[in-house]
């Protein structure tokens, strides 16, 4: 009985020996290896990551097995995992999907281990912060077909081992740092020429620079998508381009290609051709027979002037059609803008000429006409046209034709852009995901967007209910979606949803053709509360810790000060200010501003790229950015080595930090790192004032929007003076530093030179002259004595210059002596103002509220300070002016459309007005009167002050 006993308890402990064995070994012991290993260096892991030392049999997320236990997919989409990616991944052989997308934190080189994954199948690292050279061992991956490092900080070359990638289809390097030629294999042995199972090539947003060889191109090809835009490729664009049958988009825009389009007759499947910004010649490319084009750009190339070819007849399907500054003339035919899906024409910069007449079949969806700066005499409408969606400034029948005040000529929208009818879904916790597409077929997406919406929608809900809505925007390329998902019956999706359902960076989602190319990038996604049971554990962990940890504290106190002493430093940006060898005081005190890294800025400018440079001036070159969350800037980046600008960059940093206005220039940050000083600014699109009035970016000002812009100046400056606590002297007032953002709004910029006014100073400071010539206040300059009317005087040469679109100072001849000469001549009627005004405010007319304007300007350029109005006083005048004449402050950004009600009604330049259309009023100016004679005649009548 014992002894049976005995038997039955060494069976039961062999049993459980041998359970106990089975279970620790569920999990192949090489994988579970390597993922312990990367646990080790990584953060930020899913909670059932550890839980257990078997990851296949205890489901870790993100972890798929096969029967046999080996690891065959690692998908971390979206954990928000931090840290680098070591050689222990090169041991799950067995993988055939790893994607850990959307981890911005995750980076560092990748490591060529990962060329063991021969049996990877989908390799997708897009939006992560991997850097360093792509390594040649990834062309082993002989059975990957979705090959995708986009988004990252990826440098040097693309190594021609990827022509090895026998099975790939889709081939993705976009938006990286990389540089160098296109490999090929008669050049390297292996080469991109040998992918002949590729359908996407994306290469775009890169370095990648010299000529594409004609033999990286063949008929055998099955590419569907060419993705070349901005780089820097030159040379000829390949004939062989033309060869493949399948292309269904060609983007080659923002390079430096030269020559002659060769001929693309053969691309029949061909939905989108951009060639827009290069250097391209000879004559404009034949697209004839190509009926399937939606969507083409050819503009900013050097093509042989020519009339509009006759293709553009044929384009039937056509969506958007840009053929802005490529050299034709002539009339654009009437049957175009009937094709029933066209959106947008734009034909701007060129030579068309005689009538442009849309017939009366014009498609209702058509939502842009831009014809600006041509040579359009007159313009044929129909019963109850209305032109919002027409664009004409710089045409000859703008300048005193009925159309001059409408908004095709003004530029003035009627409307805010339409948006899509959809409303936007809350809870607490949504899941946000931004589609970018990159080569969309139409112009204006709203329309598209609830088709969008509803293929979505059936995408989403077959995985996990939910609501979402959608919101769009364009960062000047392409066009970016944003998904935003709430949950059904639940507080938050969980770590299988995320990564099941809306992890649609392998392309498992198909939207709607029109679409194009696209390629997902999500937010961090909150899993738990910031009270989860985690947190508390760690808390109470901690808790005791410290207990049994005080008994320590007097040993570490002063090593720990030192330490956080050493840590404060390295974390300051202005630890390093001192040592400027300049006389500015101490570092900067900041409210709001953030503080860039020097590599972020260059990350967000190509590293300065000269494409990116939009000015330059005595401190240094300023350049377009865009940040990482879409937003574009612009970057003022001091003279290299400069230690020039210390104090006006305290200045700048410190004053626009605290102070928040519509009118003044936002400032986002700035960068104070490695001898580097640079302020990053909200980019203002239209570039500044003086650029305006001086023609320089082909823009006419008419007389109500000069008024918006004195408005909108002048409410700006009252802000600094009067509700800025404590107030502000801008001290630097001129028209190179006021900015004209998308809708014309004036910005008034650059705070360099300005100082605050303390309540002991009563706003009069003492203080060494500093300003730009020809806008110096003279009692300032005479006394060094600086009050708020030294600004009001500045203000005041602004004024004139509306008046006169002139330089201050020009030809030896000061502008406020100028105007104040004309108006002290004799024969003010047909002399005086006629010869210093602007020749374009001179054919517009009806330049209501001119006298009173005038009168304003004179009296903010009075030579004593008493005599000048303050800010305030100036904003309350011109909103008065605005508003006796109908031009209502408040709606300037908005203008009424026109229409004509005859039924068919041809509108070119007015006939000359007789002598009886002159006429005259008087207004007093400082206790004199004189008469101004409205020498511009104007169909309203009489100018009244």
């Amino acid at each position: 009985m014992v002894r049976g006993k005995q038997q039955l308890l060494l069976l039961l402990f062999v049993l459980s020996a041998v359970g106990s064995r089975i279970a620790s070994a569920d999990t192949n012991p090489q994988d579970a290896a390597a993922l312990r290993s990367l646990m080790k260096k990584w953060k930020n892991l899913p909670s059932s990551w550890g839980k257990s030392n078997d990851p296949c049999g205890a489901s870790w997320d993100g972890i798929l097995c096969d029967g046999n236990r080996r690891v065959t997919s690692l998908n971390l989409f979206a954990m928000t995992i931090r840290g680098t990616l070591g050689d222990d991944i090169g041991s799950l052989t067995e993988l055939r999907v790893l994607d850990l997308s959307s981890n911005p934190d995750l980076g560092g080189p990748l490591p060529a281990a990962m060329g063991k994954l021969v049996k990877l199948e989908e390799l997708a690292l897009i939006g992560c912060s991997f850097s360093g050279p792509i390594p040649s061992e990834l062309g082993n991956l002989s059975q990957v077909k979705f090959f995708a490092l986009n988004s990252n900080k990826l440098t040097g070359s693309i190594p021609p081992s990827l022509g090895k990638l026998s099975s790939v289809t889709w081939l993705d390097l976009a938006d990286n740092l990389l540089t160098g030629p296109l490999p090929n294999s008669k050049d390297n042995g292996t080469g991109l020429d040998q992918l002949l199972e590729a359908e996407h090539f994306h290469f775009n947003r890169n370095n990648l620079e010299g000529s594409i060889p004609e033999y990286l191109f063949n008929s055998n090809m099955k590419l569907k998508h060419i993705l070349f835009d901005i780089n820097r490729f030159v040379g000829p664009i390949p004939p062989s381009i033309g060869a493949i049958p399948t292309l269904e988009v060609l983007r080659l825009n923002n390079n430096g290609f030269m020559g002659q389009v060769p001929s693309l007759k053969n691309l029949t499947k061909l939905h989108v051709l951009m060639l827009s910004n290069n250097k391209l010649n000879g004559s404009i490319p034949n697209l004839a027979g190509m009926r399937l084009l939606e969507n083409v750009d050819m503009s900013n190339n050097s093509f042989t002037p020519s009339n509009i070819p006759s293709w553009f007849s044929n384009l039937t399907n056509i969506m958007t059609l840009t053929m802005q500054s490529v050299g034709i003339s002539g009339q654009v035919p009437q049957e175009l803008f009937s094709f029933r899906k066209l959106q947008h024409l734009i034909l701007s910069d060129n030579q068309l000429n005689g009538t442009l007449d849309m017939g009366s079949n014009i498609n209702e969806g058509l939502d842009l006409v831009d014809i600006q700066n041509n040579g359009v005499t007159s313009v044929t409408v129909y019963d109850s046209f209305k032109g919002q969606f027409l664009k004409l400034q710089g045409n000859p029948l703008c300048n005193n034709s009925l159309l001059s005040d409408t908004m095709p000529c003004t530029g003035l929208q009627t409307e805010a852009p339409r948006q899509p009818r959809t409303i936007e879904v809350q809870c607490a916790h949504p899941f946000i995901e931004t589609i970018v597409f990159r080569a969309p077929s139409f112009g204006d997406v709203v329309q598209y967007l609830p088709e969008l919406q509803n293929n979505l929608t059936d995408k989403l809900n077959s995985c996990t209910p939910n609501q979402l809505s959608l919101a769009h925007s364009n960062d000047g390329e392409y066009l970016n979606v944003e998904i935003k998902a709430c949950p059904v019956n639940q507080k938050r999706f969980n770590y299988s949803q995320v990564l099941n359902c809306f992890n649609l960076t392998r392309q498992t989602y198909k939207p709607p053709e029109l679409f194009g190319p696209y390629y997902a990038r999500a937010r961090h996604y909150p899993f738990h509360d910031k009270a989860s049971r985690a947190v508390l554990i760690g808390v109470v962990t901690g808790s005791v810790l410290l207990v049994v940890g005080l008994t320590l504290v007097g040993f570490y106190a002063v090593r720990q000060k030192k330490r956080a002493q050493k840590l404060v430093s390295i974390n300051n940006p202005f630890a390093s200010w001192g040592s400027m060898g300049e006389d500015i005081g101490e570092a900067p005190k900041l409210k709001s501003a953030r503080f860039f890294t020097l590599e972020e800025l260059k990350l967000c400018t190509n590293d300065f790229r000269e494409i990116n440079a939009i000015g330059a001036g005595g401190y240094g070159r300023v350049y377009r950015g865009k940040l990482p969350d879409g937003q574009l800037v612009a970057i003022k980046r001091s003279k290299e080595g400069s230690m020039q600008g210390g104090l006006e960059f305290k200045t700048e940093i410190e004053l626009l930090s605290r102070v928040h206005h519509k009118n003044l220039v936002g400032l986002v940050g700035f960068c104070f790192e490695k001898g580097e000083k640079m302020l990053v600014y909200e980019f203002i699109s239209n570039g500044t004032l003086s650029e305006a009035l001086y023609g320089m970016k082909g823009i006419q000002l008419d007389w109500s929007r000069r008024l918006k812009i004195a408005l909108d100046s002048a409410r700006g400056l009252a802000y600094l003076h009067d509700h800025a606590n404590p107030p502000i002297i801008h001290r630097d007032v001129k028209s190179t530093n006021i900015l004209l953002d998308e809708k014309m709004t004036a910005k008034v910029a650059d705070f360099g030179l300005s100082l605050l006014v303390s309540d002991s100073e009563e706003g009069q400071l003492c203080t060494n002259v500093k300003g730009t010539l020809g806008y110096l206040d003279p009692e300032y300059y005479m006394t060094q004595q600086l009050t708020a009317k030294s600004d009001v005087y500045s203000f005041g040469v602004v004024l004139l210059e509306l008046i006169m679109a002139k330089p201050p100072i020009h030809d030896n001849k000061y502008i406020v002596r100028e105007l104040k000469m004309a108006l002290d001549m004799e024969d003010r009627t047909h002399c005086g103002l006629q010869d210093v005004m602007d020749p374009i405010l001179a054919k517009m007319g009806g330049l209501l509220g001119f006298p009173r304007f005038l009168k304003l300007a004179l009296q903010c350029v009075e030579e004593m300070g008493t005599g000048r109005p303050s800010m305030n006083t100036i904003v309350r005048e011109i909103e008065g002016i605005m508003q006796d004449y109908g031009l209502i402050p408040a709606s300037m950004s908005t203008s009424s459309s026109f229409s004509i009600e005859s039924r068919m009604m041809k509108i070119g330049p007015k006939l000359p007005y007789s002598s009886a259309s002159t006429s005259h009023s008087t207004f007093d100016m400082d206790s004199r009167a004189f008469e101004y004679s409205a020498v511009f005649p104007s169909s309203h009548g009489s100018l009244k002050p």
